[in-house]
Formats: structure tokens, sequence, C-alpha cells
């Protein structure tokens, strides 16, 4: 089992946004090897508009393959259509189950 990690910093006000776009996206990332997806946003005010979305999956395959679906997908697509300008930065972490 595998947990991916994928950390947002969003522009200024923007944070919402994007839970709201991970919100309708997570019914399609489950299944096809994805166990559980969850939203977190920064309460710590560390690092502003802040927004984590988990996803456990089985193997690293199963993101890959995942990825390929979800980016020729024209309903995934439209959710993401000016998702970047509402980024800063973000970065992807993955980690193993021990």
């Amino acid at each position: 089992m595998y947990m991916s990690r994928e950390v947002f910093h969003c522009k200024p006000g923007r944070a919402k946004d994007l839970v709201n776009i991970f919100r309708k996206l997570a019914p399609v990332l489950k299944g096809d090897g994805v166990e559980e997806v969850r939203i977190y946003t920064d309460v710590s005010a560390e690092n502003y508009w802040t927004v984590i979305v988990e996803e456990d999956i089985r193997s690293i395959d199963d993101l890959a393959d995942l990825s390929r679906k979800t980016m020729s997908d024209p309903k995934v697509a439209g959710l993401f259509a000016g998702y970047h300008d509402l980024l800063l930065e973000g970065r992807r972490e993955l980690y193993r189950l021990e």
C-alpha cells in the first residue's frame, strides 16, 4: 500500500476553490487502485492557503494508470480547467506503508 500526497500552496483566498475541485474529483479517483481520498486545509497559519490531497493507493503502477486515465477524461479536464490560476506552487510526495 502507498500514499500519494499532493501539497498545493494557493494564491491568497483561492484554497476553497481548489478544495471544491478535489471534492468533485474524489469520486472519480476512488476505485481503480485508489482506496481513499482525503482533502486537508491548513489551520496553523504557517503557510496560508495550503491544500493537501492524500490518496491511498495499492501500487505505484495503479497511480501511473490513474494519472493516464484521468488526464484523458474530458470530465476531469473540465474540472481542472484554469486550476493553475489558483496555485503558487505544488509538489507530490509518495510514501510506502510499512
